[in-house]
């Protein structure tokens, strides 16, 4: 029987090399792409059965902004499958990233640069906004709309005998001092991406610590720093060409910099083959590239601790049963 694998965000980035790289590895997997667009996860298709037609691809439209489209999806995919094996939460955005240049320039001759370059602490601030669902943006997207599919999927992926395993796509950017469990949709900050991050890897360690009972185990990477289009909207493409050389070089001093996404798929990859009751649900798993372009897996214990992460979690599903409501009156208006 054919291992199913989901993965959101796969038109583009990281979540299409991912596609690529796992077909690379199994060819005979049964690889759902779930994407906003159709038509560009059509081609997407296309080209993956073209490369490797023992697979086996579909698609299933879904917009994890938009909670609507997530029930939709998620009513869909329980139709089409008994069990999910594999679910990458891949899809994210960083909207309006704005540069600090006095904090890069300041950073440039310090000794933090490679630490400046690889998490881009201090440096990138985002004009969040509000969506159809009256949520923030940022964390509807990169957290909330995922968790939601992870509660709607809850059937496909609930299988003591046969361990499910859910891989976030989180960030070495992920930092606690820009998450607050009184604002968890940071719509008081002006680093929701980080703040996002963050909240996905209280998600996962609250998650193991209610679901690997029941044979789902959660596990959070980091793809590094990669220059993809999200990368693009930060500086104009003439400062990335003139950056570029810096980069490579400081490859040499530290792992962070996978410059690709095929390099960024790199611990995704890994944990694919890894049994998840052996992996430590505290540690981040990181996409490493050394000075010489060889990609490796390194791991990071997270800066947080378990019962803030349930804090987090409890606030989720009262934050769900809230919006639940509001769907409900919204497709029944008296």
């Amino acid at each position: 029987m054919r291992k199913v694998v989901l993965v959101t965000g796969a038109s583009s980035g990281v979540g299409l090399a991912l596609c690529k790289r796992l077909l690379e590895e199994d060819d005979e997997l049964h690889v759902c792409l779930a994407c906003r667009n159709v038509s560009k996860a059509e081609a997407v298709s296309a080209d993956l059965l073209a490369s490797h037609p023992a697979a086996e691809v579909s698609i299933v439209q879904v917009d994890v902004s938009n909670l609507q489209s997530v029930i939709r999806a998620s009513s869909e995919l329980k139709q089409r499958f008994q069990r999910l094996d594999y679910v990458y939460l891949n899809a994210g955005i960083m909207p309006n990233p704005q540069l600090n240049i006095k904090a890069l320039f300041c950073g440039l001759f310090s000794r933090k640069v490679i630490h400046m370059f690889s998490t881009a602490e201090g440096l990138l601030t985002q004009e969040d906004k509000v969506t159809a669902d009256g949520l923030q943006e940022v964390f509807e997207t990169n957290v909330f709309g995922h968790f939601i599919l992870i509660q709607e999927l809850e059937p496909l992926l609930c299988h003591r005998d046969s361990p499910s395993q859910l891989i976030w796509t989180s960030s070495r950017n992920a930092r606690k001092s820009n998450f607050h469990l009184e604002d968890i949709q940071h719509s008081r900050g002006q680093e929701p991406y980080s703040s996002s991050k963050y909240a996905v890897d209280l998600l996962s360690v609250a998650l193991n610590r209610n679901f690997n009972p029941r044979g789902l185990y959660s596990s959070v990477v980091c793809p590094g720093t990669m220059v993809t289009n999200m990368t693009y909207g930060i500086l104009p493409p003439l400062v990335w060409t003139l950056l570029l050389p810096i980069i490579w070089l400081l490859r040499f001093f530290a792992n962070a910099f996978t410059l690709t996404p095929y390099n960024g798929t790199e611990a995704l990859v890994w944990l694919f083959h890894q049994k998840p009751e052996s992996l430590n649900p505290l540690t981040k798993y990181l996409s490493a590239t050394t000075g010489f372009g060889s990609n490796y897996v390194a791991t990071q214990k997270m800066d947080l601790d378990e019962d803030t992460a349930e804090k987090f979690y409890q606030n989720l599903l009262e934050l769900e049963k809230r919006v639940r409501v509001t769907i409900q009156k919204t497709d029944n208006p008296s």
